[in-house]
């Protein structure tokens, strides 16, 4: 087993996870700008271009975590990563709702693109609960289920990618409807592509970094403090791992880009799901999906039901609802509550 982890003591190991977690956010910041700026100079638009580039970039600690923890041979951290990092993604797009002061997030965010993330999604959470149940067995050390999500991502952008040239579906456009259409970003605009795209990549290296810092010092808590792997993957862990993403949406709401805001937590999500793949690849003890234990399952059960929620908001698309949150806003409160109650029993 690779020694991953750094040793550290409980008060050590709680800096380390703490100044992480402050680099994530100020890195996460930054991507906002630059991503909102490519996703016009690209033509790939915010919905793709956030669920994607933006995606990936605000989930390299997360997959930095899963991989650290999985050579760890801390499965049950690497799956909780993952998935927690699902529940509170979702999470938070109601924390970005309650930002937008104008109408529901929601509302103004429809978009086919995003619909579409969250049924793939939704497809990607199915399958790694199947993969649970399915034979424990692997491919030069990996899952049948990870060839399948893998399968199902890359089919699942090119179904997106195809469909948006050619959309036979299209959201009502009211007067509250925030349309994806390229905005000036100052001194950005005056930069070239390339430069952009260099600085995208910079900052999503350091934010990768501090989900390194993270996953060593989440290893650390477990053994030296007795944290449940569940507990400290699901949620301590889950939860920084959902940071780029929730600073990205408010961030995102503040600069009006309401489309890439919740593209940026559809796109994080699916990439975290697809993340599973890459723990189930670093843990050498067998099968990932099979090593999580009835913590994690509740977790990935609970992230379907969010998605679902969230998707149903983006179909019905109420204006108004309880505090500027719609249905579906209060829904992904009440249930990641549930969650955190149910973990920390």
């Amino acid at each position: 087993m690779p020694d991953v982890l750094g040793g550290w003591s409980v008060s050590v190991a709680v800096a380390v996870f703490a100044v992480a977690a402050v680099v994530t956010v100020v890195g996460s910041t930054r991507l906002v700008a630059l991503g909102d700026a490519l996703a016009d100079r690209t033509g790939w638009g915010e919905a793709l271009f956030g669920a994607v580039f933006f995606g990936l970039a605000t989930s390299l600690s997360g997959i930095v975590m899963t991989t650290v923890t999985a050579l760890a041979d801390q499965p049950e951290l690497a799956y909780g990563n993952a998935v927690g990092g699902i529940a509170a993604q979702t999470t938070a797009v109601a924390v970005a709702d309650a930002c937008y002061r104008r109408v529901n997030l929601e509302h103004a965010s429809a978009s086919l693109a995003n619909l579409l993330f969250g049924s793939l999604l939704t497809a990607m959470l199915a399958l790694a609960l199947l993969g649970t149940f399915a034979p424990e067995l692997t491919l030069a050390g990996i899952h049948p289920v990870s060839a399948a999500l893998v399968g199902c991502y890359l089919g699942g952008l090119r179904l997106i990618r195809s469909t948006g040239a050619r959309p036979l579906w299209e959201a009502v456009q009211t007067p509250e409807t925030r349309p994806d259409v390229p905005q000036g970003h100052g001194t950005l605009d005056l930069r070239a592509v390339p430069w952009l795209w260099g600085r995208f990549a910079l900052v999503g290296a350091v934010v990768a970094v501090g989900g390194w810092a993270i996953a060593v010092a989440a290893g650390d808590l477990v053994a030296a403090t007795g944290l449940s792997a569940g507990f400290v993957g699901a949620v301590l862990m889950g939860v920084v791992n959902a940071l780029p993403e929730t600073v990205t949406a408010i961030a995102a709401v503040r600069r009006g880009a309401v489309t890439l805001a919740v593209a940026v937590v559809l796109g994080g999500n699916c990439l975290d799901a697809l993340n599973l793949v890459v723990g189930d690849a670093a843990y050498r003890g067998g099968s990932l999906y099979h090593a999580a234990g009835p913590d994690e399952l509740f977790v990935t059960g609970a992230g379907l039901l969010m998605t679902a929620l969230l998707v149903a908001g983006l179909l019905v698309r109420q204006s108004r609802g309880w505090g500027r949150l719609g249905f579906e806003g209060i829904a992904l409160l009440g249930t990641y509550l549930v969650v955190l109650l149910v973990l920390t029993r």
